[in-house]
């Protein structure tokens, strides 16, 4: 071609400078990253440190406590009628406490309805968050106090949200970054086509955190996905994809911590595939015994995270007897709370739903309320 962009033909050569520029550092790696073995050693990865001193340590042990604790009792709550509908996160702990750890209090947070291990980091009152749960109202903390956006039943529609979010800290000079969780269902979705797309085009400081537990309600990851992993798919949008093992609460949280740095640094988003297994029902109303293997439960089950983790503090020397009596009591004062709140609360105001749309409620608007209004007042609803 000659330096004026003419080929020896005489045709004018392509210009290829429109084209994004080709990455060679975007696949995950073959094998998920781990630090703690099935007994619970640690290994150092050279790509992904710890770095958490002694008391950072026991602090994934007492979430993860008060999560598995919290979570029994909501489950039972709901096996009592007292919740509507309640999705467990047992076998998840890990995952959930481990990456959200990695984020500051600024940090935001768009969970999906299964992040209950995520919320107990974030400091949310348990009984506030399962008034969703039971119906008693859309969402029962404030999202802006905690930085815990609303739970969200439809799938994949907050990744967009999320993905807005993180566009507009980038915008404003803000160092925040948005942790969007969702499960290997969502991936599925075309908002998560969109959320990741914006996102990585706009370089926007999120991670995207996708819990593979294995099942989509009853449907297998196998029929979602044609290709090598969930992980494999951030290439198509320019953004690096990390398979972790989402059992191993260090590992979670060393690539998240490596994820959100990066995030702000202004070098845009990651997809973190953590692998784990959804050990109870998809939710209350579910039977998984219709389409899940019972030996996939024998299997999983000896990989609990907590046990892993609690071998891996008592090699250490971090889990005196004290320390470990000390967590269970709060976990179950936790659960307790949870249950003296939650229990026969009465429903909120069903007209409340119309003061949250607009700041001024539309003539339209105004007349849906009376006619809900009338409704509950002849008994109709």
């Amino acid at each position: 071609m000659s330096e004026t962009g003419v080929s020896a033909t005489g045709v004018a050569a392509p210009d290829d400078r429109w084209l994004a520029p080709r990455r060679t550092d975007l696949l995950p790696t073959e094998e998920p990253v781990s630090i703690l073995d099935a007994a619970g050693g640690q290994r150092e990865h050279p790509d992904y440190p710890v770095g958490l001193d002694d008391d950072g340590l026991r602090e994934l042990y007492r979430f993860m406590v008060i999560t598995r604790t919290v979570d029994d009792e909501a489950l039972k709550l709901g096996r009592q009628g007292q919740l509507a509908v309640y999705t467990s996160s047992l076998g998840q702990e890990a995952a959930q406490v481990g990456s959200a750890y990695a984020l500051t209090d600024r940090d935001w947070i768009f969970p999906s309805y299964r992040e209950h291990g995520a919320a107990r980091v974030r400091g949310l009152d348990p009984v506030e968050q399962l008034h969703h749960n039971r119906g008693t109202w859309v969402c029962g903390h404030d999202p802006v106090r905690y930085r815990f956006a609303p739970q969200t039943v439809s799938i994949a529609t907050h990744l967009p949200h999320a993905a807005g979010l993180a566009c507009a800290a980038r915008l404003a000079g803000d160092d925040l970054v948005v942790m969007a969780y969702f499960g290997d269902g969502a991936t599925s979705e075309g908002d998560t086509h969109e959320a990741m797309n914006l996102a990585s085009v706009r370089a926007a400081p999120i991670v995207f955190f996708c819990q593979n537990n294995g099942w989509a309600i009853s449907v297998p990851v196998a029929d979602q996905l044609a290709g090598p992993s969930i992980a494999h798919r951030g290439i198509g949008y320019g953004v690096p994809g990390i398979r972790v093992d989402g059992n191993d609460v260090l590992a979670c949280y060393a690539v998240t911590r490596w994820a959100v740095a990066r995030a702000r640094r202004g070098e845009g988003p990651t997809l973190i595939e953590a692998l784990t297994y959804r050990m109870e029902a998809h939710s209350g109303s579910d039977d998984p015994t219709r389409y899940r293997p019972p030996a996939d439960l024998e299997v999983w089950g000896g990989r609990d995270p907590l046990i892993r983790y609690r071998n891996f503090l008592r090699g250490r020397g971090l889990l005196g007897a004290g320390f470990d009596t000390e967590v269970r009591e709060e976990a179950a004062g936790m659960a307790a709370g949870l249950r003296a709140g939650i229990y026969d609360a009465p429903p909120g105001d069903p007209l409340e739903v119309f003061d949250h749309v607009y700041v001024d409620r539309t003539s339209e608007l105004e007349r849906q309320r009376d006619v809900m209004r009338r409704e509950i007042a002849d008994g109709q609803c």
